[in-house]
């Protein structure tokens, strides 16, 4: 955005009542768990009630809302709201945690698969869908972090859920990379659309990279990075 424009989200530290409550838009860099952001903002603005409305993965970037104060009562509000995703996925290969966070555990020859049978596979997986969840996710089995055991090699049966895909728009095949963006509702899990995806194709596949572009009205272009964060607090 250029800096002549003014920003359509007040940074924090202009606000003169963070604990009243901010809905701060931040475009979460790669490597950064959910959990990491909320740990560095709470010290870097001096908050105690702050949390963030829907995680990202620790490998995806984009928009993640983080709500301070009283806005925290929202989250759920927020959470609710229609997603938007960018992202790649590489087939004939898969790993545990369907994204590059584990090693390659299986790897399957797509000689053969066409550009038309991946085209005309996207569109089965829009509406109500039934899906599982990743192994390696957030969800609680037990009082444990699905992924907490995933990482201790621990066997997990997680129950699928309904989620709503809107739109699944293939913007790219170049075999065996193929580009996307999925427009969806709460609680969907790419990662697990994409495992989904390479076993209808029969090759499977992981997800090689993602980016959340939007939450409800709340922009990619519109994000602060934590850099400008930590500059704006100095």
């Amino acid at each position: 955005m250029p800096t002549s424009e003014p920003h359509p989200y007040p940074l924090p530290y202009e606000h003169h009542h963070i604990d009243e409550g901010v809905v701060l838009v931040l475009d979460k860099p790669p490597l950064w768990t959910s959990f990491d952001i909320i740990k560095k903002l709470r010290s870097l603005l001096s908050v105690k009630k702050i949390g963030h409305a829907g995680t990202l993965d620790p490998l995806a970037t984009g928009v993640l809302l983080v709500c301070t104060g009283k806005k925290t009562k929202d989250i759920s509000c927020y959470q609710d709201l229609e997603k938007v995703y960018i992202g790649e996925m590489i087939l004939g290969k898969t790993t545990p945690s369907i994204d590059l966070e584990t090693d390659f555990d299986s790897e399957t020859s797509y000689t053969g698969l066409t550009e038309l049978e991946i085209r005309e596979l996207a569109p089965t997986f829009l509406g109500y869908i039934s899906q599982v969840p990743p192994a390696y996710s957030a969800i609680k089995t037990c009082g444990v972090r699905a992924y907490k055991k995933a990482r201790q090699g621990q066997p997990i049966i997680l129950a699928p859920r309904r989620v709503f895909i809107r739109s699944f728009v293939i913007t790219s095949i170049e075999i065996p990379s193929i580009k996307f963006e999925v427009t969806c509702g709460k609680g969907t899990y790419i990662r697990g659309l994409v495992r989904d995806f390479g076993l209808q194709l029969g090759v499977g596949a992981y997800l090689k990279s993602l980016c959340r572009t939007r939450i409800g009205p709340f922009r990619l272009e519109d994000a602060y990075d934590m850099e400008e964060l930590v500059r704006a607090s100095t």
